[in-house]
């Protein structure tokens, strides 16, 4: 079977500056880990919150695998988040701070074939901050465009 694709939450970059990144497991049914597998998620409006010390995303949509016929979790439901003791109080510690929040970045199978969520310490961007982003990525869009006419 191959292996699909990361499920990436693109308009992260855009409106937050990641400070620091995390790899975390995930609960899930088996047919949700057969959605997956297909490619059948989305990741723009999740986010992450702490209930009792532990680590659950919320908003990050699954849709229902197809061939499933008993038991269909809602698309939407909160998912807990696996990450040891010591990451999970860190990141707490940090996520308290004004101004910081963590988002769902990447959602991939590793090695092993195991989900995995790479969860991102951010900062939320300013609109000065977003502008000068949108310029950078307009004059890399132009030198591309310069080099593939000259090849």
């Amino acid at each position: 079977m191959s292996t699909p694709k990361s499920i990436v939450n693109r308009k992260a970059k855009f409106e937050y500056t990641f400070v620091d990144t995390y790899e975390a497991g995930i609960i899930l049914a088996g047919a949700e880990v057969k959605s997956l597998r297909a490619g059948n998620a989305n990741l723009t409006d999740a986010y992450c919150f702490f209930r009792k010390g532990e680590l659950y995303i919320k908003g990050f949509y699954i849709a229902e695998y197809k061939m499933a016929h008993h038991f269909l979790p809602d698309p939407r439901q909160e998912r807990k988040l696996l990450l040891n003791k010591r990451e999970l109080q860190k990141l707490e510690k940090k996520a308290k701070e004004k101004g910081f929040t963590m988002i769902p970045y990447k959602v991939y199978f590793n090695d092993r074939g195991l989900v995995k969520i790479e969860v991102v310490l951010a900062q939320g961007k300013k609109m000065h901050d977003k502008r000068q982003s949108i310029k950078e990525k307009d004059t890399r869009r132009e030198l591309d465009r310069i080099k593939k006419t000259r090849l």
